[in-house]
């Protein structure tokens, strides 16, 4: 729910908060490390803000630390910036890394409390939250939603291939399931045995008046199938209609993703840049959402195009020790959705964009495989990104591109 941005200033004391569904665990410290107060608090507006009120009256420099940015940490999380209060972020497995170090093997809500705070008092690599704007809140929202409703489709679609195999292993062969028309057909015929009285000639007059391309091919395929199978296998009346449940819950989800799609594209073309992102090639509006889902569309949070290559996972990291050295990986913490994004338009981009085209031939010449050549140039993209929404300038392929440092 909200983005990060560093930098971590010095504070006089530091409030350190484990977040839980139904209840926090607040612990503040001081430059020594001595605790201040220790509470547990509901997570309800009144007893937080009773907390915030409770903590300044301690001082008014205070910087607050959290483990979770997001769920049940929203409310505190927004009354604190309300409340013009700087929040500091440490992930979970930071925090359960760092307990590591601190004396005792035992864990409580308490105990990571204070880890959160003492991690906040003695590092500078923090990042501070910050809200998103409306727009790129509400993308957050859909495009979450509809990533959930992909991977719930692919569910149903195994689900449904599974049930089909049992009774009528031809067709679940014939059949591409992750098309419209094979799940429409299967929501009519799903035995050999009805789709042989049909026969094709009525079948595909079916599947042209639900609107089904390609109806003919279709129907002959189904055809061909019942014909190589004339035996019916145990519990195939019932399995069959589990099959008609299994391909109207598909349509229903495929109908829910393009409602979703078409708020997404209303949506982002709302943001103030959304036709600089566009206008990047292989960058659609669904792509240019999750970007701006992402990232907040606010390049200053940044500062560099480095800074938001290191983001998405773009910009490897050094692994030296000893003897070895120039030994590079890939970043452990990054946003994956953001590498995605990148990934998929750089993919894209490859069908439309000839300068794309030839820095991913040139990576292939140099002997780098197909996902290796993809990287390279979604890193390079992302420079090219970077420098168009920090001059709010549409994509030109003439003008050069930012050299990563």
């Amino acid at each position: 729910m909200y983005d990060e941005l560093a930098e971590v200033t010095v504070a006089e004391i530091w409030a350190g908060v484990d977040i839980g569904k139904t209840h926090h665990h607040a612990v503040v410290i001081n430059a020594e490390g001595e605790r201040l107060l220790s509470r547990r608090i509901l997570n309800d507006e009144s007893e937080l803000l009773a907390l915030i009120g409770d903590v300044l009256a301690l001082s008014d420099d205070v910087l607050w630390a959290v483990d979770l940015n997001h769920g049940g940490a929203a409310l505190l999380i927004g009354l604190l910036i309300t409340h013009d209060q700087p929040v500091a972020y440490l992930t979970g497995l930071a925090v359960h890394r760092a307990s590591a170090t601190y004396r005792g093997e035992g864990k409580t809500d308490e105990k990571d409390a204070f880890v959160i705070a003492d991690q906040a008092r003695i590092r500078r690599d923090l990042g501070l939250l910050r809200p998103g704007d409306e727009i790129a809140v509400d993308l957050r929202t859909l495009t979450t939603r509809r990533l959930d409703l992909v991977f719930d489709r692919t569910r149903q679609i195994n689900r449904f291939r599974a049930q089909l195999l049992e009774i009528f292993p031809a067709l679940e062969r014939s059949l591409d399931l992750t098309n419209k028309g094979p799940v429409m057909l299967l929501t009519g015929y799903q035995t050999p045995a009805a789709i042989r009285r049909t026969g094709a000639r009525r079948i595909e007059t079916w599947l042209k008046n639900r609107k089904v391309k390609g109806a003919a091919a279709l129907a002959r395929t189904a055809v061909e199938a019942a014909q190589a199978q004339h035996t019916e296998l145990p519990g195939e009346q019932l399995a069959a209609a589990m099959v008609v449940r299994l391909a109207k819950g598909v349509m229903a989800l495929d109908d829910e993703i393009t409602e979703l799609d078409a708020l997404i594209e209303t949506r982002f073309r709302q943001h103030p840049l959304a036709e600089v992102i566009r206008s990047l090639p292989g960058m659609g509006a669904r792509l240019g959402a999750e970007f701006i889902a992402a990232t907040g569309g606010d390049m200053d949070a940044f500062g560099s195009a480095d800074r938001l290559a290191g983001f998405a996972g773009l910009a490897p990291q050094p692994r030296d020790s000893g003897r070895v050295s120039g030994n590079l990986r890939r970043p452990r913490r990054y946003h994956c959705g953001l590498l995605r994004t990148m990934y998929l338009s750089a993919m894209a981009s490859l069908k439309s964009c000839p300068a794309s085209k030839a820095y991913y031939q040139r990576k292939r010449s140099e002997g780098k495989g197909h996902k290796q050549a993809l990287l390279a140039l979604a890193r390079r993209r992302v420079n090219v990104l970077w420098a168009m929404l920090r001059d709010r300038e549409c994509y030109n392929p003439s003008l050069p591109v930012v050299v990563a440092a």
